[in-house]
């Protein structure tokens, strides 16, 4: 099985990035896919704070932070590495990817490569999936759309579609859906794994005491997220197996 790198990015805060990374992590978990995480909001991170076993916090546009990353990709027993890419800087994560030869790596299918692209509400996103589309020939390229803040998002026109999606070859589009404020609230309060907070334990690994129906109403929402990320087999393009287009 190669190393598999899923980036995640957006190039504007606030669209849920990390709430996606975390959700993403206890799918792989759930999957028997152990990973390694790496939060790039240096110097602290958001990420870290609900798995600080398997993250660590790096500076992206540090080459010692990029060697960090990309030279322990074949000295690892981990299969998996989620990169939650700061706001703003996607563009130039994947530029500095191709300048180190990780894309030309990736092309020699030496590694696996991953983009989740998280969209905002608004039109301008499409500007984003154009300045990302030089990226991405042979990187396997989804679009995320997180519902989490109540966020709607606008229809594109079959015209407009094509082109800008015409840019890229989109492996498919995938929907975090909301998820009870309340029991959102209560995962952030315990600073937990969703995961964890499911299993009525504490980041220590003690008995947590949370509430029944909030622990259910996240269980809910986790098996929901988990058959998103199966519907677009993410699993089978992690472990080399032919998928279904």
């Amino acid at each position: 099985m190669k190393h598999t790198v899923i980036l995640v990015g957006a190039d504007k805060g606030g669209v849920g990035k990390t709430t996606t990374c975390r959700s993403l992590l206890d799918y792989l978990n759930e999957r028997s896919v152990l990973p390694r995480a790496f939060d790039t909001e240096a110097p602290r991170g958001t990420l870290q704070r609900f798995h600080p076993d398997i993250s660590e916090i790096v500076d992206l546009t540090q080459t010692t932070g990029q060697m960090r990353i990309v030279d322990t990709l074949s000295r690892t027993d981990v299969k998996a590495s989620v990169i939650d890419v700061c706001a703003g800087q996607m563009v130039r994560t994947l530029a500095a990817l191709r300048d180190m030869g990780f894309l030309e790596a990736v092309a020699e299918k030496r590694f696996n490569f991953i983009i989740l692209h998280v969209l905002g509400p608004s039109i301008a996103s499409l500007d984003e999936i154009a300045e990302t589309a030089p990226f991405t020939d042979d990187a396997h390229y989804f679009l995320v759309k997180n519902k989490m803040n109540d966020t709607t998002f606008f229809d594109w026109s079959p015209t407009t579609s094509k082109a800008y999606f015409g840019k890229v070859k989109c492996a498919g589009e995938i929907t975090i859906p909301k998820l009870n404020e309340m029991a959102y609230e209560q995962v952030e309060l315990a600073g937990t794994s969703f995961s964890t907070f499911v299993a009525d334990r504490t980041r220590d690994g003690e008995e947590a005491g949370y509430s029944f129906v909030l622990r259910g109403y996240v269980r809910t929402w986790l098996r929901a997220v988990c058959a998103e990320f199966d519907r677009v087999h993410f699993h089978d393009i992690m472990t080399a197996r032919s998928a279904k287009a």
